[in-house]
């Protein structure tokens, strides 16, 4: 092969090489990842879901009723801002609606710069007791080995070398001091608070307190919060992998929780 020869192969192979790179950052690591989460969205995401599980005709409307009317004794009433009586009581996360919790983080790649990865998972479980005048009771429980962002590589890193999730399955957040409601809750009227308690990630617990956006919509709590961490204070080492150069030591923890009355 003549030298000419040569450097065009070789400069093809790089050329190849280089759109390989970035087709498989366009298909595996850039993602149209989630917004942050924010009570707008999840008051519309509710929406949605409401709308689209609604009776739709004048038969299924009559299955409803039929239906309704056989487990009344069973179902508690929908909560309602002018029965503050109604909102007393415990509160369970809604299966009628999706509660998320999870991650946001800005790692630097090679060749692509900057990118911010996010992953959430569904699996949550959560109660929350309201005594009439402040909210006395909370817990969340979120299953970490379902993490899952847009890229299958980064979530086995975070499951397998971040988080060990094998060891450490879950996250936790209990409530440690009571939240007071200067004001009753209002039908579609946000609430911002702060939730003190206590955060247990990758086994270390600490205090911690989350700034929280609340409101009564539809009967149901609607509950959003993002707390900034270091990833050193949980123990935890930043997964690292070829086309990543760098993951910075802070990450955003991020919720959004649907309550409804038990």
């Amino acid at each position: 092969m003549t030298r000419n020869g040569l450097l065009g192969a070789v400069g093809g192979v790089a050329a190849l090489a280089a759109i390989a790179a970035v087709v498989g950052w366009f298909f595996f690591i850039r993602g149209d990842d989630p917004p942050p989460v924010s009570l707008e969205s999840a008051i519309q995401a509710l929406a949605t879901v409401t709308a689209t599980t609604a009776p739709a005709t004048a038969a299924t409307a009559a299955t409803a009723a039929t239906a309704t009317t056989a487990t009344t004794a069973t179902t508690a009433p929908v909560p309602n801002a002018a029965d503050p009586a109604s909102l007393v009581g415990d509160w369970r996360l809604s299966e009628r609606a999706e509660s998320v919790v999870g991650y946001r983080i800005v790692e630097e790649l090679a060749n692509f710069g900057t990118n911010t990865a996010v992953g959430r998972t569904s699996d949550v479980n959560g109660t929350l007791r309201y005594d009439g005048s402040a909210i006395t009771a909370v817990t969340i429980e979120a299953e970490l080995s379902t993490l899952k962002s847009d890229d299958s590589r980064r979530d086995n890193a975070v499951r397998d070398r971040a988080l060990e999730t094998s060891t450490f399955p879950t996250a936790t957040f209990t409530l440690t001091e009571p939240i007071a409601l200067d004001l009753q809750p209002a039908e579609d009227v946000a609430i911002a608070v702060s939730a003190r308690g206590e955060l247990t990630l990758h086994g270390i617990t600490r205090a911690v307190a989350i700034p929280i956006e609340g409101k009564l919509a539809g009967g149901r709590v609607i509950v959003v919060g993002s707390l900034d961490i270091l990833l050193a204070e949980y123990e935890i080492s930043p997964p690292r992998a070829r086309l990543v150069l760098s993951i910075e030591d802070r990450a955003v923890i991020e919720f959004q929780l649907v309550f409804e009355r038990e």
